[in-house]
């Protein structure tokens, strides 16, 4: 189903069964899969591909060269219907690719709101991508990954599969994570270690002196007290029960399943 308002390229081709919303603009050579549905007001370039069971939503901007929706690159895959939810005002860079899910785990990849994913950004199979967050140019998500809200991954950065991104991270170009990043970090290397809190953007967002002064004291037990995790961990979470915010910071341990960047 098309709505009359959507105006879509001659050059186009939707196949029967899509579900094209109120004013969708898609531009030239695009190509979109029959079990595809598009999000009032969003705009599709040109040159893009949206296929499989994919549901883009309201107020994105997808630039040329993008694929959305394809066959994954996971060889256990077997063509089964697996999907890719995006939500609302995304603005999704050229060449990027979203690849549809597998059956290990759910069968979908998940990106969320208000994210900005720059040139060349590579979403695998299963990841679940948070809300208000920037991928630099090159930045390549391997499968199952998961990345919270509010962070900002730099160019050249490959995240390891399965591998855990906390809140407010900021992990600095050209770098490798192999491991779990807490909430809050600022991460670099390869492999990325951490090196202090965010505080910057911690700011920006409207975070309490009180409220960081909690999250550097949270950081100060893991990272500089020579403490193992299990060690400072009943430190931690007397904080926790002070300061909603290193509630976020505790709660990410039991979340964690490759252990934490050290």
């Amino acid at each position: 189903m098309i709505d009359s308002t959507a105006n879509i390229h001659f050059s186009t081709i939707v196949e029967k069964g899509a579900v094209i919303g109120e004013n969708v603009y898609i531009g030239p050579f695009c190509f979109i899969g029959a079990n595809v549905q598009i999000g009032e007001g969003t705009i599709l370039k040109s040159h893009i591909i949206v296929n499989g069971h994919t549901i883009i939503g309201k107020g994105n901007q997808i630039y040329q060269f993008t694929s959305i929706g394809e066959i994954n690159q996971d060889l256990k895959y077997g063509n089964e219907p697996t999907r890719v939810y995006i939500g609302d005002r995304n603005r999704i860079r050229e060449s990027v690719t979203i690849h549809r899910g597998t059956m290990q785990v759910g069968g979908l990849t998940t990106i969320g709101s208000d994210n900005l994913l720059m040139v060349n950004t590579h979403i695998a199979h299963d990841c679940v991508i948070g809300n208000s967050c920037i991928f630099a140019n090159n930045t390549t998500l391997g499968g199952h990954v998961t990345i919270d809200d509010f962070v900002i991954i730099g160019g050249m950065t490959a995240v390891h599969q399965w591998c855990t991104i906390g809140a407010h991270v900021m992990v600095g170009g050209c770098s490798g994570i192999t491991q779990d990043v807490p909430p809050y970090i600022i991460a670099q290397g390869n492999h990325a270690i951490p090196f202090g809190i965010n505080i910057k953007g911690l700011k920006r967002r409207g975070f309490s002196k009180e409220g960081l002064q909690a999250i550097h004291n949270a950081y100060r037990l893991l990272y500089r007290s020579n403490k193992t995790l299990d060690e400072a961990k009943p430190a931690i979470a007397a904080l926790a029960k002070q300061y909603n915010e290193v509630q976020l910071f505790y709660d990410f341990f039991s979340r964690s399943t490759r252990g934490l960047i050290r």
